[in-house]
């Protein structure tokens, strides 16, 4: 469809989307970002830590809050500006390679340790037991396994908080590593990366963290996703994640003008291949309307 602009590399795309179809971004129901749909409001938390933003930020308190949720060391933890500089700063380190397809900003060199999503991103699986990787992006593992990480020893993780609260605009992630490595990504990192908002505010944003029971509601809606996906004559693919993918060409262009936004897999490799992130019960019900108002043969 005309008017709507092409599908970026990493979903998120509903403000450009919505100017473009002349629509308040509120309105907008943007599942081609896959986020915690049962994380609680992050807005209410900082805003009670708006006076940090006329101060320089100090990470020290929010990474010890950090490491006791995660019950690690805090020399094995660094903050960082999302989980896009934990992976820029370990890959200046100890580059890397994939197997394609996986994430876009992972390293893809010739040689080095190979670098996995868990769950793998696109797909969704959560990698076996025995499998084995020089680095993992668990990015979205705590709401896929139920728990902080999958704990190789010795091998180096990449995570992104904003996954798991919900609030990618606050940009949180961070490195777990042995503490030799963790150093020498610091020494990369520039002064102050990580921001006031998102320093005051981790430790409260962290306190109502119950992984078990997130994981749990969200197989719940996961489920429920899947049923309603089914009903309107879409197979969607086994997942592990707050996403499910299905063979859907189009569909970003036909549920765009509807307010529903998916994201295109093409960048990964996969045209004609959807993304549709879990929403919340109210996101189902929304998502439910768009799709029944498709033309007939659209969902067969």
């Amino acid at each position: 469809m005309t008017g709507i602009p092409a599908a970026g590399n990493h979903g998120g795309d509903a403000e450009i989307v919505a100017a473009a179809l002349g629509m308040p971004v509120a309105e907008m129901l943007d599942l081609s970002m896959s986020l915690n749909p049962v994380a609680p409001d992050a807005t209410a938390v900082v805003g009670r830590h708006l006076s940090a933003v006329a101060r320089y930020p100090n990470p020290g308190r929010a990474t010890a809050a950090l490491a006791e949720a995660m019950d690690v060391d805090v020399d094995r933890l660094l903050l960082t500006n999302g989980g896009a500089e934990a992976i820029v700063l370990l890959a200046a380190e100890v580059a890397g390679r994939v197997e394609e397809p996986e994430f876009a900003l992972h390293p893809r060199g010739d040689s080095g340790p190979r670098w996995r999503s868990n769950p793998h991103n696109p797909s969704g699986l959560l990698a076996g037991a025995d499998e084995v990787a020089g680095v993992w992006d668990e990015a979205f593992y705590p709401l896929a396994a139920g728990q902080w990480t999958r704990g190789d020893v010795g091998v180096p993780v990449v995570g992104s908080l904003t996954k798991l609260l919900s609030c990618p605009g606050l940009r949180v992630g961070y490195v777990l590593a042995d503490p030799p490595l963790v150093d020498r990504c610091r020494s990369r990192q520039p002064g102050w990366s990580v921001n006031g908002l998102a320093c005051a505010a981790l430790p409260d944003l962290l306190r109502p963290v119950d992984l078990a029971r997130w994981t749990k509601d969200l197989g719940v809606l996961r489920d429920a996703l899947v049923d309603l996906l089914r009903r309107h004559g879409f197979q969607p693919y086994p997942s592990d994640a707050n996403w499910v993918l299905v063979d859907a060409p189009g569909l970003r262009e036909q549920l765009a003008p509807l307010g529903v936004l998916v994201r295109d897999c093409a960048g990964f490799g996969l045209p004609g291949v959807a993304r549709i992130a879990v929403p919340d019960s109210s996101g189902l019900s929304r998502l439910d309307a768009a799709l029944a108002a498709l033309p007939h043969e659209r969902n067969q």
